[in-house]
């Protein structure tokens, strides 16, 4: 199942929650559930995720930006197997991340593994199939899930933005841990990753200004 048209599940989560429902007053419907994600190919959006991973927004849309110049057209398997891996450390991927994406780049050119078959497969398979993979771990197939597969009930409770963006939302006093999120996100289903967006939107954009009477005159 893919996420559905832009409206439903935001229409429906504000419904369940009043948290919910002022986060998409302030910041509007999902293009994840519109539909909106930029399209590239599995092999481009899996490479593109694992530069990204344990970096803030800016400083991962940065690196990633070299690295897609290295590749004038498109960004495949065998196109990263023909650069020099200097070349993507020179780009600011770290040792760890070069080498992870050389090695999926290498299993994809063989054949041992097809994304498209992957992408048939449900969320806890996908998820199992790619985390074998060095440098691809339950995020970064999350992620593969939630913004190239459009699948609309991926929660990802170990995503630092997501815990921070759900305790600002909730106002609570701690960000939860991985385990707290897993059970308060079980409201939300099956909607987990339209809820995991306004996360995001949460922790990037500052609370509003509390409201303040003024003052009365004196006559």
């Amino acid at each position: 199942m893919r996420l559905v048209a832009g409206g439903a599940a935001e229409a429906e989560l504000a419904r369940r929650d009043p948290v919910m429902a002022a986060l998409v007053a302030r910041h509007g419907p999902c293009p994840l559930a519109a539909g909106e994600v930029v399209a590239i190919g599995h092999f481009e959006r899996l490479a593109r995720t694992i530069a990204s991973q344990q970096l803030a927004g800016r400083a991962a849309a940065a690196i990633w930006s070299r690295v897609r110049a290295l590749v004038p057209g498109d960004l495949d398997a065998g196109a990263v197997l023909a650069l020099d891996p200097a070349e993507l450390r020179s780009a600011g991927l770290s040792g760890a991340k070069t080498r992870a994406l050389l090695a999926l780049a290498a299993r994809v050119a063989d054949g041992s593994l097809d994304l498209e078959a992957v992408t048939h497969l449900d969320d806890d398979a996908v998820v199992g199939v790619l985390a074998q993979f060095p440098g691809i771990g339950p995020w970064t197939a999350q992620m593969f899930l939630i913004f190239q597969l459009g699948r609309p009930d991926v929660w990802p409770v170990t995503d630092l933005g997501v815990r921070r963006g759900y305790a600002r939302a909730w106002q609570l006093e701690a960000v939860p841990s991985p385990t707290v999120l897993e059970a308060a996100g079980e409201r939300f289903r099956p909607w987990r990753s339209t809820v995991a967006w306004y996360c995001w939107r949460a922790v990037d954009t500052p609370p509003p200004a509390p409201e303040v009477s003024p003052l009365p005159t004196g006559r």
